[in-house]
């Protein structure tokens, strides 16, 4: 199950904004607010589900255990392991956030998938985000849009129900396809894990409190939006918090495989084009 631990939705009236977070997932909208600074204790687990991918083209999952990639060399090994984002993760992240602005695709969801409960082992986190990611994807350019999306890993120490690896996504998603997605989630969670859908595993939520903020108040939008990411962030290690000043900070746990990823449209070569 994923443990809440949204922050709540930020006073608009005061601070300009509430907090949204998107994603395709049928728990109905929440809003978010503005992340404080918080002690690294451990953290509950979002409960929003996890987002879109631009590259898998296979049809499942299939066998979930760490291998080689065969791409990269030992850096991008499947079984690679890591405790914390790193400087340079940070970094390509937050350049993906602002290029998915540039353009025109800023991201609008929020998602949380807790993959452990949904039966997917930590070595097969990585190949499960990119399946969940590619359906979503291949689902919405079936309606004639596109996407743009990045994601983080953390595997929240502890043994309870609401601990374990989890995925947090932020993703372009327009607000007339949200019904489209959140319709069909929890069938993409079953063919990815060839098991039935456990209660809680995913939870979506729109980036600012409600649809279509992103264009109704924009200033509003990238108040919360900057929230969202923040939150994504938060497994920094403490180098990469100190140079970024990031104020929250929770155990990011360990992971194997990759920890972060982006859509290919906001990659670092696509920057560069």
């Amino acid at each position: 199950m994923i443990a809440a631990a949204m922050p709540k939705p930020l006073d608009s009236a005061r601070h300009g904004g509430a907090l949204k977070l998107h994603r395709d997932c049928g728990f109905g909208e929440v809003s978010i607010a503005v992340l404080q600074p918080q002690s690294p204790a451990n953290p509950p687990i979002f409960r929003s589900g996890t987002a879109l991918a631009v590259n898998y083209l296979t049809s499942g999952v299939g066998d979930l255990s760490a291998r080689p990639t065969g791409r990269g060399g030992a850096r991008n090994r499947a079984d690679r392991e890591s405790h914390a984002l790193t400087a340079a993760q940070i970094a390509n992240l937050k350049a993906a956030e602002r290029h998915a602005k540039k353009i025109g695709q800023p991201f609008t969801r929020m998602i949380s998938i807790h993959w452990q409960a949904a039966g997917v082992p930590l070595a097969g986190m990585a190949k499960a985000t990119g399946r969940f990611t590619d359906l979503m994807a291949k689902a919405l350019a079936r309606h004639g849009s596109g996407t743009a999306w990045l994601w983080t890993h953390e595997n929240a120490p502890g043994n309870g129900p609401d601990k374990g690896g989890h995925c947090h996504l932020l993703a372009h998603v327009p607000a007339d396809l949200v019904p489209v997605v959140t319709a069909l989630q929890r069938g993409w969670l079953r063919r990815i894990t060839g098991q039935p859908y456990r209660a809680r595993v995913i939870h979506s939520k729109p980036i600012g409190g409600r649809l279509g903020l992103e264009t109704a108040n924009p200033d509003l939008h990238a108040v919360n939006h900057a929230a969202a990411l923040a939150y994504v962030l938060k497994g920094a290690s403490a180098e990469a918090a100190s140079h970024f000043g990031l104020e929250r900070l929770e155990p990011g746990g360990r992971i194997i495989g990759k920890r972060c990823g982006t859509s290919q449209n906001i990659g670092a070569k696509a920057r560069k084009d």
